[in-house]
This record gives structure tokens, C-alpha cells and sequence, in this order.
């Protein structure tokens, strides 16, 4: 299975731990990276998150999520496709980054796009070219849960 996590979600095990939404979304994402590491699943990375992590102003936080890039199998690269894409998802009122990121998603043909954006989340419920969860539904899905 394709996933593609957005800055949000490389960013929740820096959020304040003390609520436990945050929480159980962080040691979901953990343990979805650890499923990519182990190969169970496989990461998409973009060119997007390349660009919004550069702008972290924490050095540390910034090189702990860089590593993410060298373990995705797929990579995307900004094309006018992606572009257009984006600018289509803009006017759904998703902003900026969160339209390429998930144009980049849908481009690299991702079976999960996954974020703690509540907003975005809404507003690509119903979207017919990507699946958008939070983190805990996602690892519940790639762990088929409750299919029995």
C-alpha cells in the first residue's frame, strides 16, 4: 500500500503530547513509519515536503523528517499536471501547500493521503481521486482492524 503522510503529520511527535488526541495520532504515525521501514508499506515523498520542511526553524526536527525522503519508494516532482491539480484543489478552499501535497499524492497514485488537518480532511471526504484519513483510521485500514 502507497501512503503519503503531509507535514502535519512528519510534525505531531513535536506537538505538546499532553492531549491525548495528539498522542494516539503521534504513536499512529509512529507505527506507520515503522511499517514503511519494515517494508510493509511504502512512502511517497514530494517535492512539497521537501519545500516546507526547509523552512523549519529547527534544525534537528528538520533533519529527523529529511530522512523520511531516502526511504520512500516513489518521488514527485513538481510538474504542471501537479500545478493545475492544485490550483483545481484550491478551489474547494483547501489552501495552498495542502492542494499540491495532495495533488502530489494523487499524481504519485497513493492509496492513503494522511494528515492531522481536520479541515483538509473535511474537505476531501468526498473526493473521488484520493482517500484522505487522520493517522489512527489509517493505520486501522493498513491493519485491516475491522474487516473481520
Amino acid at each position: 500500500m502507497l501512503i503519503y503522510l503531509d507535514m502535519c503529520c512528519f510534525n505531531r511527535p513535536y506537538d505538546d503530547q499532553s492531549q491525548t488526541r495528539i498522542r494516539f495520532e503521534t504513536e499512529a504515525k509512529l507505527e506507520l513509519q515503522e511499517r514503511v521501514r519494515k517494508k510493509e508499506l511504502q512512502l511517497v515523498w514530494s517535492y512539497v515536503l521537501d519545500y516546507e520542511n526547509s523552512y523549519n526553524p529547527f534544525a534537528e526536527r528538520l533533519a529527523s523528517i529529511l530522512l523520511w525522503r531516502s526511504l520512500a519508494e516513489v518521488r514527485v516532482r513538481e510538474t504542471e499536471s501537479i500545478l493545475d491539480q492544485g490550483k483545481s484543489l484550491m478551489q474547494l478552499g483547501i489552501k495552498p501547500f495542502d492542494a499540491l501535497h495532495v495533488a502530489s499524492a494523487i499524481n504519485a497514485n497513493a492509496d492513503l493521503f494522511i494528515t492531522t488537518d481536520d479541515a483538509l480532511l473535511r474537505k476531501l471526504q468526498s473526493h473521488p481521486d484520493i482517500k484522505a484519513l487522520p493517522p489512527g483510521d489509517a493505520l486501522s485500514q493498513v491493519g485491516h482492524w475491522y474487516e473481520n
